[in-house]
């Protein structure tokens, strides 16, 4: 995947409202994005979503694969 296509897409949140872009003037530059109110209101809206993901992981008896970067997941 290039670069491009990250950029789009983050540029795409920022401009929904979802993620905030902050510019550090540093050399190198370095660009931090975080969420935006509105877009953590989104984490409430996808939370059946996630249930859903997790029942059926439980009824395929997969394993569930925790990410580093992101919070625990609760199990089942």
């Amino acid at each position: 995947m290039s670069e491009k296509m990250p950029t789009q897409h983050l540029r795409q949140l920022e401009e929904d409202d979802l993620v905030h872009r902050r510019v550090h003037a540093e050399v190198p530059l370095r660009v931090e994005y975080s969420l935006t109110e509105h877009g953590r209101a989104l984490n409430t809206a996808l939370g059946p979503l996630g249930e859903w993901g997790r029942d059926r992981i439980a009824r395929e008896r997969r394993a569930m694969v925790d990410h580093p970067d992101a919070p625990s997941m609760p199990r089942p």
